[in-house]
């Protein structure tokens, strides 16, 4: 493990996942790995937590939700499924630059029930279409980021979204790289969580480092909260 001054400067390294060609099989062993660490994390409760106040504003309305980088799909499931339960109309889209992330996502929602649409798609690409949202979120993204795509990410978030954009991530301190190196070892098997877990970190944000960032592109108003796991919650609402 690292700690201490080394974790002061962003060290952004190629992970493990990011990689072309990662066998299909140990890619879905990472992404299960995944979805039992995000729900510790519980980033889907403050992110639905947000839906529902948008929703309480246009009780017959409804809200159209889009996912940048999803991976296995687990966050945008999660949030269909808490829909159902809680009532509202919702329509989840989802999209990964990976097909065979897509791929695992669709599997995933088709086996735990959930209606919702995923589609392959570039996170840092505008589309050619001018569909907008009422809300677009990102989970675990920005720290694979360079800081100019960071910046190129929330232009593309805040260009479609007309109502919200989320942005979820870690954080890059001593707690956060030793949750996230024995974190991945007790919740799973996977080399490539273990070895990708405490990357991710190194190449994480601080929360004032992606307020400069939003800043950077031009956002007013944005909002950073502190959540536990030593995880941030960025918030741009339109005025």
């Amino acid at each position: 493990m690292i700690w201490g001054e080394a974790l002061k400067k962003r060290d952004r390294q190629p992970e493990v996942m990011d990689q072309p060609g990662l066998d299909p099989k140990e890619h879905l062993r990472a992404l299960n790995g995944l979805r039992r660490i995000n729900v510790i994390s519980r980033c889907s409760v403050g992110i639905f937590r947000a839906i529902k106040e948008l929703a309480r504003g246009q009780p017959d309305k409804t809200l159209r939700i889009l996912e940048l980088a999803c991976g296995g799909g687990d966050t945008a499931i999660d949030l269909a499924l808490m829909a159902q339960q809680e009532g509202l109309s919702l329509e989840i889209l989802a999209c990964d630059l990976n097909p065979e992330a897509v791929r695992i996502a669709a599997a995933n929602a088709k086996s735990r029930n959930a209606e919702l649409t995923f589609f392959t798609a570039d996170a840092l690409t505008k589309p050619n279409n001018e569909e907008t949202y009422d809300l677009i979120y990102c989970t675990l993204f920005t720290h694979h980021l360079d800081d100019n795509d960071v910046v190129r990410l929330l232009d593309v978030m805040t260009s479609r979204s007309h109502r919200l954009v989320l942005v979820d991530d870690l954080i890059r301190s001593k707690l956060g790289y030793f949750l996230a190196w024995i974190g991945t070892r007790l919740l799973s098997r996977s080399w490539i969580v273990h070895t990708d877990g405490p990357l991710s970190v190194r190449g994480a944000f601080r929360p004032e480092e992606m307020l400069e960032l939003a800043k950077r592109a031009g956002l007013e108003s944005v909002q950073i909260d502190r959540n536990w796991p030593e995880r941030y919650l960025l918030r741009w609402t339109r005025s």
